[in-house]
């Protein structure tokens, strides 16, 4: 499972480097003031340079404390575990945790692949990954109580993000992953606000988020894109909470690290925070009358999942926009047309073209030069085949089984998106590890040369769905 990855990783990712040794022969008297001068509970014999045995705390309790031996007479030798149980530095982390369970002990001796020392990993050593935990995680986000715990807890789930870079788990379960445990954070925190101020906060209404949030594919640099749901029936004093509630629940979560939407699009401002009725109105103005602005609005829209409270007002509203859509296909065909306005960065013979100029010279912006083409187009095409749920792997897998996508171009698309949305990942942690602000901008000199021949694919796979999407919706029926 994916939240396993980290224990097929190697035993050199997690050992202790810094270890402290003696040879057989030193003095028990001496290793002992050693060992209590550094705080540690044991130390690695060496002979000839390779380990031979092991001296921990337990065995002074048990062999000198116990059967009450004069310790100044004793050699290191007389204690010592030995043969000693070692594991090599390129076993995985699962094997040191049998051995250690088997052998109902509680450090392994690390060794390198000429058996000589390279460092030590003990049962505590693995606990501490708790922290890296997705489960840990679930459990501990349920348990705060307060805004600061939450915000300690998102700095977690982005840490334990990094930490899973580059443990082969697949994209598609790495943004699940980071996903479910954001979602965590924002019910907990409602859950906190609705049990202390806003306790008497009515039911009916529904917290939504949209865009990638809405279709679970978030990664590190994602803001957000929110907004709330309300029954028409509650009143001018009901709505009035919601509204207080809403605000505090943006500003919180603005505390607890997730940015504000640059656009605005969040429950705290009065446009995003609507009646069912008002946003049917609303609907019907994005989709009767498709400007540019109304149709990248309307777009994010449709992506909307309700994450806490009554989700029949959301699905009202979904099926509100498919029979609107349904009527006049002019929205949903300049949807089509303005993913097929970014056009992947490719020149002459698949050279893939950076930015000239500017603050990103050299670099490439990796959502405008594919994953927003893939994303649009395929919600596009979701939506008028009514499977909007999931994804856009959901999505996928749905319009192959309608019969709109055939399986071979699926599966094309499929790695198109997963590798571009990994690039994109890659970068966002690259800027974590060295204090930047995470963006959509990628640097193709961190790239192999398989990884840059990977992206050529990549950016082709894109061209070739965007000229699936012209042929399907008939766009050179549309102006420009």
């Amino acid at each position: 499972m994916a939240e396993e990855n980290q224990f097929f990783r190697p035993v050199r990712d997690f050992c202790q480097r810094g270890v402290i040794t003696c040879a057989p022969d030193d003095s028990l008297i001496a290793v002992v003031g050693t060992m209590r001068d550094r705080g540690i509970s044991s130390v690695v014999v060496l002979e000839d340079g390779v380990p031979h045995g092991i001296l921990t705390d337990r065995d002074l309790r048990n062999k000198v404390v116990a059967p009450g031996l004069l310790p100044t007479s004793l050699r290191v030798a007389d204690i010592m575990n030995s043969p000693l149980q070692t594991i090599g530095e390129g076993d995985v982390l699962y094997e040191a945790l049998y051995r250690m369970a088997r052998g109902q002990i509680h450090r392994l001796v690390v060794v390198d692949g000429g058996g000589r020392l390279a460092g030590i990993i003990t049962d505590t050593d693995i606990l501490r990954l708790q922290s890296h935990s997705p489960h840990q995680l679930v459990l501990d986000i349920s348990r705060a109580a307060s805004v600061d715990a939450l915000r300690q807890l998102h700095a977690r789930i982005q840490a334990l993000v990094v930490h899973l870079n580059g443990t082969g788990i697949p994209v598609r379960d790495m943004l699940k992953l980071i996903a479910r445990l954001n979602d965590q954070v924002l019910i907990r925190l409602i859950e906190l606000l609705r049990a202390g101020e806003y306790a008497d906060l009515p039911e009916g209404f529904a917290f939504v988020v949209m865009g990638s949030e809405g279709r679970g594919e978030q990664t590190l640099a994602t803001d957000q894109d929110n907004a709330i749901i309300y029954d028409d029936a509650l009143t001018a004093v009901e709505v009035a909470r919601l509204e207080a509630f809403a605000v505090a629940l943006i500003d919180a979560l603005i505390v607890i690290g997730v940015p504000p939407c640059p656009g605005g699009i969040m429950a705290k401002n009065p446009p995003w925070r609507r009646s069912v009725s008002d946003w049917q109105a609303e609907l019907d103005r994005w989709l009767t009358t498709p400007t540019p602005d109304n149709v990248m609005t309307g777009s994010m829209f449709m992506d909307l999942r309700t994450l806490y409270g009554r989700d029949e007002l959301v699905q009202t509203l979904r099926q509100h926009a498919f029979r609107c859509m349904g009527q006049d296909e002019g929205f949903l065909m300049r949807m089509a047309q303005n993913m097929t306005r970014f056009l992947p960065p490719l020149g002459w013979f698949g050279k893939v073209k950076v930015e000239k100029s500017g603050a990103h010279r050299g670099r490439l912006d990796i959502k405008k030069a594919g994953i927003f083409a893939i994303t649009d187009g395929i919600k596009a095409l979701a939506i008028e085949a009514r499977t909007l749920d999931g994804s856009t792997h959901d999505r996928i897998e749905a319009l192959v089984a309608a019969g709109v996508l055939k399986e071979a171009d699926a599966a094309g698309l499929r790695a198109s998106f997963d590798f571009l949305v990994l690039m994109r990942l890659r970068g966002h942690i690259e800027a974590l590890r060295a204090g930047r602000e995470p963006d959509n901008y990628i640097d193709l000199g961190h790239l192999n040369a398989m990884e840059q021949g990977e992206l050529r694919l990549a950016l082709e796979g894109v061209a070739r769905f965007q000229g699936f999407v012209k042929h399907h919706f008939k766009l050179h029926l549309l102006g420009g």
